[in-house]
């Protein structure tokens, strides 16, 4: 399944690393990926997808920036560690999606950093793990390149924020289709994010 890069959609939780207002001039294209995380957390709600939130040492790097409504997330996470799998934010899963969770939808900052952490340990998880490419940045576009390609050989799918959204709803006919269409009308930006 992770090789073909499947996903359930009543298994899967949102995981939203680290989006907090001090990065804000150090990332590269961070309005960018700040809009594709919005149309994710608004298609999470909308598909009723539980959403964990963390936060790097937000007493230092301020809180999850205001554009990214997370008031509907199942936790928001303060934390030191790189990684985003805490014990607070595992016992948290335990209870998520009848506590079986097999998919995670992964978007934030730093790609190389803080993101490639965390798929590391949802991968010896045995976790199905989907970086959103257009929804991840770091400082340096260098590092962010290297840690996709680390993510494609450890086995995570590498995705853009339009393909996971209608892979989740999978037909037309889905209840909830018009919503997410209405959420990618706009295209997601087109930015340094990708070398033309």
């Amino acid at each position: 399944m992770a090789k073909l890069g499947n996903i359930i959609a009543g298994k899967t939780v949102f995981f939203c690393c680290d989006m907090q207002e001090k990065f804000r001039p150090a990332i590269q294209y961070f309005s960018d990926i700040v809009t594709c995380a919005s149309r994710l957390l608004e298609a999470s709600k909308i598909l009723e997808i539980p959403v964990i939130v963390t936060e790097q040492y937000s007493k230092g790097l301020g809180k999850t920036v205001s554009e990214l409504d997370i008031s509907h997330a199942a936790g928001v996470f303060d934390k030191t560690k790189f990684s985003m799998v805490l014990p607070e934010v595992e016992e948290k899963m335990k209870h998520l999606c009848e506590g079986d969770v097999t998919h995670v939808v992964l978007f934030g900052i730093e790609a190389h950093v803080c993101v490639q952490q965390t798929v590391i340990d949802l991968l010896e998880k045995r976790i199905v793990v989907h970086v959103i490419a257009d929804a991840c940045s770091s400082r340096s576009q260098m590092d962010r390149q290297f840690a996709y390609e680390r993510f494609r050989a450890m086995g995570a799918t590498v995705t853009t924020s339009e393909a996971i959204l209608l892979q989740l709803v999978g037909d037309k006919n889905h209840p909830k289709f018009k919503e997410i269409q209405g959420l990618i009308k706009t295209s997601a930006p087109t930015s340094g994010l990708v070398k033309l």
